[in-house]
């Protein structure tokens, strides 16, 4: 009885046993199982991440490329308009974060208005008037060819000699300021209308003299410019060595001062002019 007892009792003890290893490996297995699932899952949750850094990437090198074809754009534009030569403008455009472009506006051309010659007024002829008393270093207002017309009008220039050298006369008196008038009376007063043979001879037009007489000047022209050269810088401007005045007879005073009727015979001739 009691062997039969101890039979039933350890056949007990070896199925508990066994029970006990089987759940033992039951469990095993689902932790298996679980670990398994859960690397799985892991594995899938990379790939997923992975995956969106890959388009996340793909689309940051499109919008990229974008931008720098943007630019590329915006410096072909520039380098077209700076062949321009019309006034430019230049300002700054932000495409995308740390790039620039510069860009040039060109301005409108603005026309320039055509710039006008100042009027020459003139003094007609029938308007020009002399006095004893008149400034020699005052212009008559003449043009150059009303100059030469009154001058080619006047009798009493038989030889022509004025007539011949009008414009060349007005040009003298013109560099010097000379009164035109005053310059002809006065060679008519001291070489004749005729032009006197010594006179003629010496290019000496109005009797500049030196120890051995007349001085002679290899021209006309050069005889004529001495003449009104002299007359500006010693007789009718302040700071002549023989400067008294611009009129008449305060150059008389040095020019001419043995003759008590100087003043009278040039203004004679100067008269003659406009008669």
């Amino acid at each position: 009885m009691n062997e039969s007892n101890g039979r039933k009792t350890l056949i007990s003890v070896k199925v508990s046993t066994l029970l006990l290893i089987l759940l033992a490996i039951i469990i095993l297995i689902v932790i298996g199982i679980v670990i398994a699932n859960n690397s799985k899952k892991n594995e899938e949750k990379e790939l997923d991440n992975s995956q969106t850094t890959n388009t996340e990437i793909d689309e940051l090198e499109a919008t990229t490329e974008e931008n720098l074809n943007e630019q590329t754009s915006y410096n072909r534009n520039v380098s077209v308009s700076s062949r321009s030569s019309a006034p430019r403008e230049t300002m700054q455009v932000v495409l995308s974060e740390g790039s620039n472009v510069e860009i040039i506006q060109e301005k409108p051309e603005v026309a320039e208005e055509p710039q006008t010659e100042p009027e020459v007024v003139t003094t007609p002829i029938e308007e020009v008037t002399i006095s004893k008393d008149m400034d020699l270093t005052v212009r008559t207002g003449l043009s150059r060819d009303d100059f030469i017309l009154l001058i080619s009008g006047v009798e009493e220039d038989t030889s022509n000699f004025f007539e011949e050298n009008a414009g060349l006369i007005y040009d003298i008196c013109e560099k010097y300021s000379l009164n035109e008038i005053f310059f002809c009376g006065l060679i008519s007063a001291e070489s004749g209308w005729t032009i006197a043979t010594n006179h003629r001879n010496t290019h000496n037009y109005i009797s500049l003299m030196s120890g051995k007489g007349l001085i002679k000047f290899e021209s006309v022209e050069s005889g004529l410019e001495k003449a009104a050269e002299t007359l500006h810088n010693n007789y009718l401007f302040p700071g002549g060595k023989f400067y008294y005045g611009s009129t008449l007879t305060a150059m008389k005073t040095k020019f001419c001062p043995a003759s008590s009727n100087w003043v009278n015979l040039v203004y004679q001739r100067m008269s003659q002019i406009l008669n």
